[in-house]
């Protein structure tokens, strides 16, 4: 049996309206991976999975005044109610909880299923809980065995795991113990043997041992000095009647040949915990509820905890389901395995969910990494198809701004033109809209130029018409919810720059990284490459004078074409070009050379409020930036 679907009304942040739940969250078999920004309801989700059904721990666990939903003028509700159906039970499980399932036929199929409906309220000062079974208006209470075996086990954010797995009262690793099928509900076990035996030796000690003897008979002699003549001083020492839980109580689960740090201890911790989703002959739910998987853990391991996971409990009767804030996991979990919390919903990344197809999930499962998959914590989202627009939209972005991280606007480079392989995570099948805004920035690529057929050789054509229609077809081919696609008016993004207000910038630009290549390893610029590099362009743009601004941008793009028309440039252009930006927009000491220009310290320096002000209006004013503006706009949750 696993948990399939879950309603939340009026619980913390998911307020309901018109009745209807404030969340509602489906589950499936094996590995559940929360994903989502901090504040999107992750916990809550866990919590109230934990109201309903309690834990193996035994926690105290009730609803406190903060769980109430608290509308924005600070007035709270006085009721939650949170709805949990239970389906997918083997028959040794449905005999448990016959008495509470509602049992519909598919065929000649039984299809049970277990309706669990938590309620919390408020009287004064004082809050009530219920759990009632069945149907909404009519249930049961459910409790007993039945109850007991609803419970989940729970490993809490913040693990102590050291404290956890050490002996003492009721201690963790006692309760696991205790739990499990070896130990649940018997009154005799061997490890009783075990321990008579010993204590019947302790005992025979002091009766046969001569130095055993020589005490027990010193404390005889003792008392009958004390008693009156003739009373009896046959004194014994006897060990006590113990019982399984004081022994398993005494237990700690260590590894000190590895001498374990907070890393190795919490696997530890995991790896007892998971004692309880195997070998389970109750019929009992086998459920974990795992906050924060990568608490505590290096990458490494992280990697080789969610792969234990997904392959031994993906497809059988356990049901996983943790939250977690580690871009590392969520690029190793299954997509089909991922929820993304946003703004009260959960919305399941599983095939037929999504706009993605069924090679989609393949192709991400291998291509989506850690860098990658901070899209599923992120404000907002821009999609990129290479190094260039990597570089040069943070830049970009900070000085019209909008400066990436504080709006928590992610860059998604996709390395190719795979916008839909990436862009189709955020689109819902459904019709639905996933409030991430997501913008798609891609080139028309239409290439301004003829081909002679017969001589091979290249004549600039602009070609503004086919350029525009391009723009408007990709626009609308990357369009769909939330994901909207910005397209350049013309080639590329480096051909749109070169025809834009940072043209002479970006002339620069392409001599420097010229310079730089040809170095045998890639070297800071000194004062006299850059003195040269600047002489270079300003000669070629007086050469140039004439010719229109298109054809003096093909002429630029092409000074970073080798002679089979490819360029390994783009990248180093673009490190200078948003070097040569930052420079002109920060306050430079008067000490400062040109070589600083390329220093690490550029980032430091404190901006030029004026002169930042002056490129972001030629930027925003700019027909051939538009497009990376309004971009980086949308992404950032402004209408454009």
């Amino acid at each position: 049996m696993i948990i399939s679907e879950l309603k939340i009304y009026n619980f913390r942040r998911f307020k309901s309206v018109d009745g209807a739940p404030g969340l509602k969250i489906n589950f499936h078999k094996g590995l559940n991976a929360l994903i989502g920004e901090n504040d999107s309801g992750k916990t809550a989700v866990i919590d109230a999975l934990k109201l309903v059904l309690l834990t193996q721990s035994n926690e105290y666990i009730r609803p406190v005044d903060e769980d109430f939903y608290k509308a924005t003028n600070g007035d709270a509700c006085s009721e939650f109610k949170i709805d949990c159906t239970i389906t997918e039970f083997t028959p040794n499980e449905a005999k448990n909880f016959i008495e509470y399932l509602t049992i519909k036929k598919n065929g000649t199929e039984v299809e049970y299923s277990l309706e669990l409906h938590y309620r919390a309220w408020k009287e004064g000062h004082k809050i009530f809980q219920q759990l009632r079974v069945g149907d909404v208006d009519d249930g049961i209470s459910i409790d007993g065995k039945a109850r007991d075996l609803l419970k989940a086990v729970y490993l809490k954010p913040l693990r102590d795991a050291e404290s956890e797995m050490s002996s003492g009262r009721s201690s963790r690793i006692s309760q696991i113990l205790l739990n499990h099928p070896v130990f649940k509900d018997k009154k005799e076990h061997m490890i009783l043997d075990i321990f008579q035996e010993a204590n019947k030796k302790i005992e025979d000690y002091f009766t046969d041992d001569v130095e055993g003897k020589r005490i027990l008979q010193t404390i005889r002699d003792n008392l009958e000095s004390f008693n009156d003549k003739g009373q009896a001083s046959n004194a014994e020492l006897k060990t006590s009647d113990i019982q399984l839980k004081a022994i398993l109580e005494s237990l700690s689960l260590n590894a000190p040949e590895l001498n374990p740090g907070l890393g190795e201890l919490n696997l530890l911790f995991i790896a007892a915990e998971l004692l309880l989703l195997k070998d389970d002959a109750d019929g009992g739910l086998k459920l974990a509820l795992i906050e924060e998987l990568e608490a505590h853990l290096h990458p490494q391991a992280q990697l080789r905890l969610i792969s234990y996971l997904q392959n031994e409990y993906n497809e059988n009767d356990v049901q996983i389901i943790i939250s977690t804030h580690s871009p590392i996991l969520a690029s190793k979990i299954n997509l089909k395995n991922l929820i993304l919390m946003k703004d009260g919903f959960g919305y399941d990344l599983a095939e037929g969910k999504t706009g993605l197809e069924k090679g989609d999930y393949l192709f991400l499962q291998r291509f989506l990494d850690s860098t990658k998959a901070n899209l599923f914590f992120a404000k907002g989202i821009i999609m990129v198809e290479g190094d260039a627009e990597n570089i040069l939209i943070p830049v970009i972005a900070d000085i019209i701004g909008y400066p990436l991280e504080k709006y928590g606007i992610s860059i998604v480079n996709v390395g190719s033109t795979a916008f839909l392989r990436y862009s189709g995570i955020m689109v819902r099948k459904d019709g639905s809209t996933i409030k991430i805004p997501v913008s798609v920035i891609t080139d028309c690529d239409v290439r301004p130029y003829d081909v002679d057929p017969l001589t091979k050789e290249k004549k600039f054509n602009e070609k503004t018409t086919e350029s525009a229609q391009a723009e408007k077809e990709k626009n609308e081919k990357y369009t769909s919810g939330s994901v909207r696609g910005f397209t350049s008016a013309r080639w590329t993004l480096e051909y749109c720059i070169a025809m834009s207000c940072l043209s002479n910038d970006f002339h620069k630009a392409i001599h420097y990284g010229k310079k730089i290549q040809s170095a045998r390893e890639y070297i800071s610029l000194t004062n006299q490459k850059i003195t040269e590099a600047n002489q270079t362009a300003e000669e070629e743009a007086r050469q140039w004078q004439g010719s229109s601004q298109g054809e003096i941008a093909y002429k630029m793009y092409g000074l970073m074409l080798n002679e089979e028309g490819k360029s390994g440039l783009k990248a180093i252009v673009a490190q200078c070009l948003a070097s040569i930006l930052r420079w002109k927009v920060s306050l430079i000491p008067d000490e400062f050379t040109q070589e600083k220009m390329f220093d690490i310290d550029l980032y430091g320096m404190k901006t030029n409020e004026q002169k930042k002000a002056e490129l972001k209006a030629k930027i925003e004013e700019d027909q051939y930036l538009k497009y990376i503006v309004s971009a980086i706009k949308y992404a950032a949750g402004e209408n454009v």
